[in-house]
């Protein structure tokens, strides 16, 4: 669902009809779909005793011991190995962005994850590098507000998932992961509010952009902005109100009005830019 995030640039860029962009955006997610999984592996066999602690994580293969370590680490590495060398085989830029990714996704699994609000700025990069690697795939430029919306969605969804953690583990969370014994949910309240709307300005303010609005030959895309201003209402409700672990990618696919949301809101982005 994460790697989603790699079509934006192809989409704001009108080549989503353009046959060698899609197809290169394609390659490109199904890349991403193998260093994702490859950090996942790892980052599964790192936490297994921690993810036992954890009422929906201890049902990952590794935590549950359905299986080994040693085969997750090997698949890993395998998946690592053959997903770079097929992101250079496609770009150098490309492969470069797909390396920076899979440096992270490593770090942060062996020492990042560990460091007080760091932590978050690394989940954050992920995110951020898919962005970048869609539109280097293309390749198309970048718009800087683009750019900066993606790290707030991503700082966003990053302080949604530690304020979940700690709600869904209460006293177990600091044996989760080390770093919630840093944060309680008034800190991440307050950081989550400025992100909130720093956001929904940024994003507001790329709808409105001279560049954006030349670029796409409409001044419309600024009537998207009630979807994405919904979205982020439905998700705190969700993370904060209901129960349960909704994690972005949870949401996506078991939650009605944010699934109708999302919808509607690529019917208005598809009818704007390219009807």
């Amino acid at each position: 669902m994460k790697n989603i995030l790699i079509f934006a640039p192809l989409v704001f860029a009108h080549s989503a009809t353009q046959f060698v962009p899609l197809i290169k955006a394609m390659a490109a997610f199904v890349l991403f779909c193998g260093l994702s999984g490859a950090g996942y592996l790892l980052n599964d066999v790192i936490d297994r005793e921690g993810d036992r602690l954890h009422r929906v994580k201890a049902n990952r293969p590794v935590a549950a011991g359905l299986l080994a370590p040693r085969t997750a680490l090997r698949t890993s590495l395998a998946l690592y190995v053959v997903s770079l060398l097929l992101s250079f085989a496609l770009g150098s830029r490309f492969g470069w962005a797909a390396l920076a990714f899979a440096l992270v996704h490593v770090t942060y699994s062996l020492t990042l994850k560990n460091v007080v609000i760091l932590d978050l700025f690394v989940v954050a990069a992920g995110y951020v590098l898919r962005v970048v690697a869609g539109a280097v795939a293309i390749p198309v430029p970048i718009s800087n507000w683009l750019l900066i919306t993606a790290m707030l969605l991503s700082l966003f969804l990053a302080l949604s998932k530690r304020s979940l953690e700690i709600r869904v583990l209460q006293e177990d969370a600091e044996g989760h992961r080390k770093t919630l014994a840093e944060y309680n949910p008034y800190l991440l309240d307050q950081m989550t509010a400025v992100i909130t709307s720093a956001r929904l300005v940024a994003y507001t303010l790329y709808t409105r952009s001279p560049e954006t609005m030349l670029k796409m030959h409409t001044a419309k895309l600024v009537y998207t902005v009630p979807f994405v201003l919904y979205g982020i209402f439905r998700y705190l409700y969700l993370v904060h109100i209901r129960e349960g672990y909704h994690t972005l990618e949870r949401v996506l696919i078991t939650d009605k009005p944010m699934i109708i949301n999302l919808a509607l809101y690529c019917l208005a982005l598809l009818l704007i830019l390219y009807a």
